[in-house]
């Protein structure tokens, strides 16, 4: 185990203020860990970062058609959305489908994370329901296989539920590994600790998956703004760079997929900080693709201002000098 690199600074005026130390691999499609910075061999939580491999099962048990689902659906089965109502109107319109609703998502209800949607629905008097839940899409899904198969839709997050038992085994075949006993994610579903470059290289492997997997890609970068929303990074990414697919995860997590190079990226900010891995994984991507024009509309989360509560700029989050080294 090598000690995780610092990979990201955040200034204030001319002090560096914090540092945070990220963990990186970068894979290919056979398996191999091409490049890796820091403690990438300790396991973590790859968290919603899994969401497009989760979704498999969705594509390859035929539960995708036997629901009519499209494009902007199976995005959103790989989505931690802002609760826009983009969004949580196309879930409950796909519940309804299903001849279900929003009672049946046992993923909990919380606020949307997108403050604007929030402020309308308080405005309105009106409590949100579990398709608010940044995972209302990836549980409609879920509920949707369950359904087509004949099994229950009642406590589909049980780790030993047939939905739950499919999606391990298509994260070990495309780890080529047996998992542990699995945690509990904050949507319910269980999440499988993994380390980085196990993520990075199940995710470099579903690059030669098949039609699902390509079929999954194609969603996502059809309906960025369904896979993340208004002012997110996932959104901003596969809107600006051709051909990326990116997904982020709680507690600093992101992965990007680059088809085209056949490589895949994981990256973990140790203390869990979102901002941090944003600013790491587009250091790397700028570093993979150079000379990428696209890079110049994502300059607001490649280099972010810090401001004050009166808004005036008062500093930066920047990469580390030499990050990443290779």
């Amino acid at each position: 185990m090598r000690a995780s690199p610092v990979a990201v600074e955040v200034w204030r005026s001319t002090t560096v203020e914090s540092r945070h130390r990220v963990q990186l691999a970068v894979a290919t499609t056979d398996g191999r860990v091409l490049h890796r910075q820091g403690a990438t061999d300790v396991s973590m939580f790859p968290r919603s970062a899994l969401k497009p491999l989760q979704a498999l099962p969705f594509i390859e048990t035929g539960a995708a058609d036997a629901s009519g689902s499209d494009a902007a659906e199976i995005a959103l089965a790989c989505a931690s959305h802002g609760g826009e109502p983009m969004h949580v109107e196309r879930v409950l319109a796909w519940l309804e489908r299903l001849g279900l609703g929003a009672p049946d998502l046992e993923c909990g209800a919380h606020a949307p994370a997108y403050a604007a949607a929030a402020d309308a629905l308080k405005a309105k008097g009106a409590a949100p329901t579990a398709a608010h839940n940044n995972c209302s899409g990836k549980h409609t899904a879920m509920l949707a296989t369950a359904r087509h198969l004949g099994e229950p839709t009642r406590g589909y997050l049980a780790p030993d539920h047939p939905v739950q038992r499919r999606v391990r085994q298509t994260l070990e075949h495309l780890l080529g590994e047996a998992l542990p006993e699995p945690a509990v994610d904050g949507c319910g579903v269980p999440n499988w600790p993994m380390t980085v470059g196990g993520l990075a290289r199940a995710m470099a492997r579903s690059l030669h998956h098949g039609a699902s997997a390509e079929r999954i890609r194609h969603a996502m970068r059809a309906h960025p703004d369904l896979v993340a929303g208004t002012g997110r990074l996932c959104t901003a990414l596969m809107t600006h760079l051709p051909d990326i697919v990116a997904k982020t995860g709680a507690e600093g997590v992101f992965v990007a997929l680059l088809p085209r190079q056949g490589l895949a990226l994981a990256v973990k900010a140790e203390d869990g900080a979102s901002r941090a891995a944003e600013v790491a994984l587009l250091a790397v991507l700028a570093k993979l693709l150079p000379n990428e024009p696209g890079f110049e509309a994502l300059a607001p989360f490649a280099r972010p201002t810090l401001q004050n509560v009166a808004g005036k700029a008062v500093g930066r989050i920047l990469p580390a000098p030499g990050w990443p080294d290779w």
